[in-house]
């Protein structure tokens, strides 16, 4: 067959031609996107031995990251559908609670939201940074475009959680106001301070991951997101206790593509379970201390039940426990 038969026969991408399968939405607009990881860069830049350093040269190692599938598959366009019915259902709840008798709060309910919402905003805006990092470091295009769009769900919970607090501060206008100093001097907060600030500057990309969805998320979305959701329950604040529910169907996702990304990295690499779990270890006692302390706000047993969690979910993706047993 002559090239331009070929060419005219060709009914596919080129890098898809073994797929065996007509390829998705999913297929077409996440795979092998980017060039550099195997080629380098096109031009010599000083930016590349960051690259070399953070991302060629990580302990993370595994010979093809292509290899890693987003169980949702999300694309771009998958993203905004899905997120436009969640966004639908909040602006639904926050507009329903304006005005009402649901957002006539006891003073003890609102000084817990006093305590906890309005720093909460400056860890979650950290999230977003490290999740933006991973997804500017990966070596896959697939696991970029995952890195971001978690990225961009926490840029969504900062947003929800600045909403909900302009609401409150119908009710006390001094509601918040004291959130930097809160952040910055609480002894509550200091722990997970340190535990953002610390992780900011994890620039190797594979330590920066594992210790954001293994050691990190698991612990943090617990605590903000389903024991959170249910204190704002029994204290009858459905408003938020909703908010926080559509705010953890982003976080179910985070923990299962990065569950997917484990496993290849660790079919891949049977060295990368040491790796993994060194890291973990590192991270652990970190994230374990920043529950602990702002656990006390919460129920009697809630630290002890996040442990438990997290450690469950870490011994269903084949690592240990956490290390902080």
């Amino acid at each position: 067959m002559a090239i331009g038969e070929d060419l005219v026969t060709q009914r596919t991408y080129w890098h898809l031609t073994d797929l065996g399968r007509k390829p998705t939405d999913y297929d077409i607009a996440s795979t092998r996107l980017l060039y550099y990881p195997e080629r380098g860069f096109e031009t010599a830049v000083p930016l590349a031995s960051w690259y070399r350093r953070h991302q060629h040269d990580s302990e993370l190692v595994c010979r093809d990251w292509e290899r890693f599938r987003d169980p949702r598959e999300t694309t771009y366009s998958r993203y905004v559908e899905l997120q436009r019915t969640k966004e639908a259902f909040v602006d639904g709840v926050l507009a329903a609670a304006e005005g009402s008798e649901r957002d006539r709060l006891s003073p003890a309910w609102l000084a817990t939201l006093a305590e906890l919402v309005p720093p909460l905003r400056y860890a979650v805006h950290g999230l977003q940074m490290v999740a933006a990092y991973i997804g500017s470091m990966a070596p896959s295009g697939r696991i970029v475009i995952a890195s971001m769009l978690q990225a961009a769900d926490e840029t969504r919970r900062i947003e929800r959680l600045a909403y909900r607090m302009r609401q409150l501060q119908y009710i006390d206008p001094s509601f918040g106001e004291d959130a930097r100093m809160r952040w910055e001097t609480d002894p509550v907060w200091q722990p997970l301070r340190e535990l953002i600030e610390r992780l900011l500057v994890a620039f190797d990309w594979g330590e920066a991951f594992v210790a954001l969805a293994c050691a990190v998320k698991p612990r943090f979305d617990a605590l903000f997101g389903s024991h959170l959701a249910e204190l704002a329950r029994r204290a009858g604040d459905d408003v938020f206790a909703n908010v926080m529910f559509s705010l953890g169907e982003d976080c179910r996702w985070h923990r299962e593509w990065s569950r997917a990304l484990l496993d290849v990295a660790l079919a891949d690499r049977p060295e990368n379970r040491a790796v993994i779990e060194g890291w973990i270890a590192r991270w652990a006692p970190l994230a374990v201390r920043a529950v602990e302390s702002l656990g006390r706000v919460f129920a009697p047993g809630t630290a002890g039940a996040i442990e438990a969690s997290c450690a469950a979910w870490l011994r269903a993706a084949g690592l240990g426990d956490g290390g902080t047993r």
